[in-house]
């Protein structure tokens, strides 16, 4: 039986995400599916033309040329080895190397916003550049931890614009959770240990800390990430357990390059790609995912709070092969 054989048994919450996921990648695979149908047109097999065409496909897709190389090798020493191979099961072949490729997040199922039992509170640190959509992802988070019967607090250690403060504490008011903040120009990594102090005390089950989105200097932002993962670690040791890079999706190979940076500058253990919903380049998720082997956790696929995902790839790759 193939991957994508079996029938996904949903509940009810879970058929509504997926309709949104559905629809938010709407985009992606109309783009995409042209350029698939143009790759086979006139084909009865599998051959060197129709690969090369495919190729020319996914890269133009922004699965990026790396993740691209690697799925049509797969594809192509699959050919090999069952020696015919019609165009009308490459779709199939097509959707199970995609999944292949995909990095797995951890111990997460479906639309579950679970926490680790042992691990209270739990701290996500929050890094990426200003623009992505990361003080919405944050209050999107915010939200769906609150709704699963999490207690959430937030950190608002982006200090260095006053905005970000603001719409910060907006999101907190909206949500209705707490959230600690001080003046525009304070030190980040004192805000960051107030806010696990303040977490700990009021026992919440996860925090979400809130960091600039500068990368004109890499050097000064690594010393900073830096720092705060200090201070945070002379309350819980073991702290931060979750560095999240957000990355706006619709910005193609752009965010592949955010990525490079900020992977470069801190250890980023789980990722939040947004915006997918507005743009054909959906395929980003599939290069930023192979390229640096870190999990994408959430994907943002719409502008209302519960829009904002737990990335299953199966699903994923699923609705960018559900024509309707």
């Amino acid at each position: 039986m193939g991957l994508f054989d079996k029938i996904f048994k949903r509940n009810k919450e879970q058929e509504v995400a997926k309709e949104t996921l559905d629809k938010g990648l709407e985009k992606t695979k109309q783009s995409f599916f042209s350029k698939i149908t143009k790759a086979v047109a006139g084909k009865s097999s599998v051959d060197a033309d129709v690969l090369d065409e495919l190729e020319e496909a996914l890269i133009m897709s922004d699965v990026g040329v790396a993740t691209t190389v690697e799925i049509i090798k797969r594809i192509e020493d699959r050919v090999a080895k069952d020696k015919y191979l019609g165009t009308s099961e490459l779709n199939s072949m097509l959707q199970e190397e995609m999944v292949n490729v995909l990095t797995d997040a951890p111990t997460l199922e479906y639309q579950n916003f679970d926490l680790p039992a042992n691990k209270k509170p739990y701290i996500i640190l929050v890094v990426g550049v200003n623009g992505v959509g990361k003080t919405t992802t944050i209050g999107k988070l915010a939200y769906n931890f609150k709704k699963s019967g999490k207690k959430v607090m937030m950190g608002a250690a982006d200090t260095f614009r006053a905005a970000a403060v603001d719409q910060l504490t907006i999101w907190s008011e909206r949500v209705g959770v707490d959230i600690v903040k001080k003046e525009m120009g304070s030190d980040p990594a004192s805000v960051a240990f107030d806010s696990v102090n303040s977490a700990v005390a009021k026992g919440a089950d996860v925090l979400i800390i809130d960091t600039a989105g500068r990368l004109h200097n890499k050097a000064y932002l690594m010393d900073e990430l830096s720092k705060i993962k200090r201070v945070i670690q002379k309350v819980i040791p073991d702290a931060p357990h979750e560095v999240l890079l957000v990355l706006d999706g619709s910005t193609g190979q752009n965010a592949i390059e955010q990525a490079k940076q900020f992977t470069q500058a801190t250890d980023v253990t789980s990722l939040a790609i947004t915006k997918l919903d507005g743009t054909a380049k959906g395929g980003v998720v599939l290069a930023i995912a192979h390229q640096f082997k870190i999990p994408v956790k959430y994907i943002g696929v719409g502008e209302q709070m519960q829009d904002l995902q737990v990335f299953n790839k199966l699903e994923f790759v699923d609705s960018l092969f559900s024509l309707k």
